[in-house]
């Protein structure tokens, strides 16, 4: 009775150990142009390395995480993520919250680089208001003129029904990101714009 109990017991081992290799070796097929897993290092950003299967076009590109968030009601919020890409063939920067952030209707995002004036720039809230994307042309031509040059980032985003959240992303290796991420859609040069706040002074 105990070596059926036994070869039982093992029986089972073995199916669990052959479901769980099985499991194992299904994550290690996944495509890495769905899980963006394929990437290197420019300064602070993640750039995808992988290649449209369909099209063998590059798939263009690059991920910038930050800890440096704030929330009106989150003690210590999760990170924050910014993404320079091309979808239909038009560039877009997207930043994702772990979140609520806002909603297109009740909120707007404001950014500032390094010192220079602050922008207010046309968004849209989208995936259940935790992701906020810059896709006008010129919205995103005047946003990556000024990323290709600046340290730092900061961004606030003021919402009636999310409150108000900021974050601060350190822009190493942006020129870099910027050539890869936004490959498959060169950016035009921005158009001149009023912007939030005036230069600052120079002296002499």
């Amino acid at each position: 009775m105990s070596a059926n109990v036994s070869r039982a017991g093992l029986k089972r081992i073995g199916v669990c150990v052959t479901a769980a290799t099985s499991m194992l070796l299904a994550a290690c097929t996944h495509d890495p142009v769905v899980t963006g897993a394929d990437t290197v290092a420019a300064g602070n950003w993640r750039i995808e390395r992988s290649a449209d299967r369909i099209t063998g076009a590059p798939i263009s590109s690059a991920l910038l995480p930050t800890r440096t968030v704030s929330h009106t009601s989150i003690v210590v919020p999760p990170a924050a993520q910014m993404q320079l890409t091309c979808f239909k063939g038009q560039p877009a920067v997207v930043m994702a919250f772990q979140f609520t952030i806002g909603s297109t209707r009740n909120s707007e995002l404001s950014y500032r680089f390094d010192e220079k004036p602050g922008h207010l720039p046309k968004v849209r809230f989208v995936d259940d208001y935790k992701k906020v994307i810059i896709e006008d042309p010129a919205e995103v031509s005047l946003f990556v003129s000024e990323l290709a040059a600046s340290k730092s980032l900061y961004v606030l985003i003021r919402s009636l029904n999310g409150g108000r959240t900021s974050a601060e992303f350190q822009l190493d290796g942006a020129p870099a990101a910027i050539e890869s991420g936004l490959a498959g859609c060169p950016v035009n040069q921005p158009a001149k714009r009023a912007s939030l706040s005036p230069p600052l002074a120079v002296a002499g």
